[in-house]
């Protein structure tokens, strides 16, 4: 689910080629994000859980797969071990 979010706000505001999250071993550096991007990305996550994740830069150099479940991680240390449902028609900045 966290991962549909994250794609979703890629390929639809950020113009994201949905071929890209093929590839298994995807950095998010081939992502061509810069800080904006990130900041903006991971808004649209902490928007839907209610808390702030730190240091989106720190993702950069991360595979994708990495970078979402470190997210997973700290959403589910934020809610007693549970991941929230989180609503995928939720409006994208």
């Amino acid at each position: 689910m966290l991962e549909d979010i994250v794609k979703s706000y890629l390929i639809d505001n950020k113009g994201k080629d949905p071929a890209l999250f093929d590839n298994p071993d995807l950095l998010v550096s081939e992502l061509k994000l810069d800080s904006l991007d990130m900041v903006e990305m991971l808004f649209e996550i902490e928007d839907r859980c209610g808390f702030q994740l730190p240091d989106p830069m720190r993702y950069a150099q991360m595979h994708f797969s990495a970078m979402l479940a470190d997210i997973e991680q700290a959403i589910r240390e934020h809610n007693n071990g549970e991941l929230p449902a989180f609503d995928l028609q939720a409006t994208s900045h």
